[in-house]
């Protein structure tokens, strides 16, 4: 077997990597959506997400695929490590540069290592780490970071000896609900009145919701969209965010089937005022963007989580993940959950000292998770 480091995912043969990666799901590791990402500039070097995507072969067929970038910055990553970066920096030694396995700016819980039927995730992944850990040593890297993997990837990076760190976020569940209003019937008396009162000043405010998906996508929808993105980042951060025009505008043309768009605009003048923007597959909706050009009361809420909501019970999306943060989200019904990632450190010392500091934090993560459940709109069972 042969690993092969890929500076583009140009290098990768499109069909061989489509035949790895899981049919209608997850739709962050589809050779289209990585391609975006390279020709937008959203990586790159001046990005900070410089490809070195990881493939393994046999006799020339591809066996096995993972997403890699090497970085020098913990930007657009969402899982924090600036602390260790700190604390190598205090004792004289190089956190970076460093690889990553994850989808950039996407703090999405998904597979990380993609396999075909003929061989299993076990048996490839000490091969894998045994490569990551020889280029590592050859050019001075420090470690390595695998963010967000689906869970039952877990055990494989604990059984290489792998330190696996625990994170909180808040997701939505189908539970068969028929209706948004079915959904809100398993609220409790104060929580369910409260959402609808939100729900009602989109009326009160005389704004309206459309959808946009596949063909119905378009460059002025997606240029408003933009503008919207660009200035809610600057608002916030002051930056424009990670991704650039191009990402927006070319989008629909390469992944238009798992995008969906919703937009507010003004009854009387159809002028769009603001937007959300998901990706989906066949059994979840990813939130990922909002922005809008003039404050509305509720508008956020509205765009980001209860249409989103709504969207998966009339398409029988099993899963909604609305992005990282955000406890507002919780007595809206979004359900606490632990999330993962797992690190290798070339350094024992300080492979050592981490192993203890995610171990400690862990605790906390699972103390934090139970008591923001108590906080659940639902009623009790």
């Amino acid at each position: 077997m042969k690993i092969i480091f890929n500076k583009s995912i140009n290098e990768i043969d499109k069909e061989q990597w489509d035949a790895i990666v899981p049919k209608n799901e997850y739709p962050f590791l589809k050779y289209e959506f990585l391609k975006l990402l390279e020709l937008t500039g959203s990586t790159g070097i001046s990005s900070g997400w410089v490809p070195m995507h990881l493939t393994l072969e046999h006799k020339n067929k591809l066996i096995a695929g993972m997403p890699l970038y090497l970085k020098n910055n913990s930007q657009g990553e969402f899982v924090f490590d600036h602390s260790w970066a700190n604390a190598f920096y205090h004792h004289g030694i190089d956190y970076y540069p460093k690889l990553v396995s994850s989808i950039p700016y996407t703090p999405a819980t998904g597979p990380r290592v993609i396999v075909s039927e003929d061989y299993n995730k076990r048996d490839v992944l000490p091969i894998i780490i045994d490569g990551i850990k020889s280029i590592s040593e050859s050019n001075n890297i420090s470690s390595w970071h695998i963010l967000f993997p689906e869970l039952n990837e877990i055990d494989h990076y604990q059984e290489n000896d792998l330190s696996i760190r625990k994170n909180a976020q808040f997701v939505w569940f189908n539970e068969d609900y028929k209706s948004f209003d079915d959904f809100l019937e398993s609220f409790r008396a104060r929580h369910r009145k409260n959402v609808k009162k939100e729900r009602k000043k989109l009326s009160s405010q005389n704004l309206v919701i459309n959808h946009f998906s596949g063909s119905d996508l378009n460059n002025d929808l997606m240029n408003s969209f933009y503008d919207f993105y660009l200035s809610t980042n600057l608002k916030r951060s002051g930056h424009e965010g990670y991704l650039s025009k191009e990402f927006f505008l070319m989008a629909p043309e390469s992944i238009a089937e798992n995008i969906v768009l919703i937009m507010a605009s003004e009854k009387n003048s159809n002028e769009v005022v603001g937007g959300s923007l998901f990706f989906k597959d066949k059994e979840n909706l990813y939130g990922r963007y909002w922005g809008c050009n003039e404050e509305f009361d509720c508008l956020h809420f509205e765009c980001c989580y209860y249409q989103g909501i709504d969207f998966c019970i009339k398409n029988n999306l099993k899963r909604f993940d609305p992005g990282v943060q955000g406890e507002h989200k919780i007595k809206r019904g979004f359900k606490p959950i632990e999330t993962y990632s797992a690190h290798w450190i070339a350094d024992e010392k300080f492979k050592t000292a981490i192993e203890d500091f995610v171990i400690r934090e862990e605790s906390q993560i699972k103390r934090y998770v139970k008591e923001a459940k108590k906080y659940l709109p639902f009623k009790s069972i």
